[in-house]
Parts: structure tokens; sequence; C-alpha cells
């Protein structure tokens, strides 16, 4: 096993995990994947199975780290490159004279975040769709989310149905605390939050490990049994 970035502990569980305000939050059409990218830059287009069929599909093991600070390793993440998406899909199709500075995630069950796209242009970032061999599932983002490795799992947004390229990150309004927020979250350089010191912000949710996977456990469970009773009826 490689070391560990620094305040991280290894888990053996991968739970499904977020702010508890998107708990009982999930996806309305986990099996249908329609990526509608649009904003400033472009005219809105929808990316699905059959634009993304035209990108080499890659395999990458990589490690999970949630900024409350536990870490899964060696997972095996399947899909396609988002820098091969851009640079073959989208970069064709950007006005001209116009610099892209992020890119805004929207999930299907309401979560959003964004990234810088220098960020996102890194060989090993993600848009994926398979996970240790298997379709994504719920707990985990079906049906494609984004992975981004060197960055804390907030900003690895679940259930993509939404992508939106922007000019500047001026007018972007965070979900959730802002104080338990950094706007690139690099896990090498330890960016939990731009306000809180790091023993702070470690202090105030590591505690909540634990309370936060049962109660996204349990919902996943109802979740899971509401659709099996529909199906049965």
């Amino acid at each position: 096993m490689k070391p560990l970035p620094p305040g991280q502990f290894a888990s053996k569980q991968f739970p499904r995990f977020g702010w508890a305000t998107f708990a009982d939050r999930f996806p309305r059409t986990p099996q249908h994947l329609r990526l509608k990218v649009k904003g400033d830059v472009l005219d809105t287009i929808v990316l699905d199975e059959t634009a993304f069929a035209g990108l080499p599909r890659v395999m990458q093991v990589s490690d999970f780290h949630c900024v409350t600070t536990w870490t899964v390793q060696n997972l095996k993440w399947s899909g396609y490159r988002f820098c091969d998406v851009y640079r073959e899909l989208l970069a064709p199709l950007v006005k001209a004279d116009t610099t892209i500075k992020i890119g805004v995630f929207r999930g299907q069950d309401g979560y959003r975040n964004f990234m810088d796209l220098e960020d996102l242009l890194a060989g090993d970032v993600l848009l994926a769709d398979q996970l240790n061999g298997e379709p994504l599932d719920i707990a985990h983002g079906a049906p494609m989310r984004l992975v981004a490795p060197a960055h804390y799992g907030y900003k690895n947004v679940k259930h993509l149905h939404q992508l939106e390229l922007w000019t500047s990150a001026a007018q972007y309004k965070s979900q959730g605390p802002k104080l338990a927020q950094h706007p690139r979250a690099r896990v090498a350089l330890e960016e939990r939050s731009i306000s809180l010191p790091n023993w702070v912000f470690k202090l105030m949710f590591k505690p909540l490990i634990r309370p936060n996977a049962w109660l996204f456990a349990r919902n996943l469970r109802q979740y899971e049994q509401r659709q099996q009773d529909e199906t049965n009826d």
C-alpha cells in the first residue's frame, strides 16, 4: 500500500456519503446516460452512450479521499478521461475568443460542485460509469460520476446529468457550509477549507463520519425497498 496523504486514515468500507441534506436524495433516471453540456461559451448539446462510444475507454486504479479524513485505496474505475471528452467533443464547439475557467457539475440528486478547467484536464480525471468491473450502482454515482483522485471527494460529483462551462467562478454559489469547502480541494496540499485551519476542520467533522454513513446507508436501504415494492406492484 502506498502512503496515505496527510491527515487521512485507511477505510475498508466505501460508503455512500455526503452532506446529510442529500442522504434522502436519489437520481431520477440512474439507468440512462445523458449528460447535458451548456454554459456561456457554447450552445447546449447532449452527450449520450453513442457520443462516449467514440472515445477510448480507460481503466484506472486510484484512491478516493473523503475530506472528513477517510480514504479507500485501490478502487478500479472505468470510463472516459475528461481531457478526451473535452478535447474531442467540447473544445471544437467553444465560441471563439472565450477562455473557460471552470466546469460546474450537477447531479440528478441536486448536488453540484465545480473544478478549475486546469485541474479537470489532468490525465487521471475520469467520467466513470463502472467501479470494480461493474456498472456504477446508486451508492456510488449511477449512471456516471466524476472521479478526480487528486481532489477531495466532495468535488467528485455523483449521478451526473449536466456540465456547465463557465468563463469565471465569480458567480458560482456554493452548496453546504462554505467554511467546509475549498475552491480546489487538492488532497496533497490538504486544502480542506478556505477559512478553517486543518486541525479545527478535522476536529469538527471527523466525529460525524459514523453517524453520517449510518444515515446514508439507512436511506439507501429504504430507497431500494421502495423500488422493489414498486416493481412487485
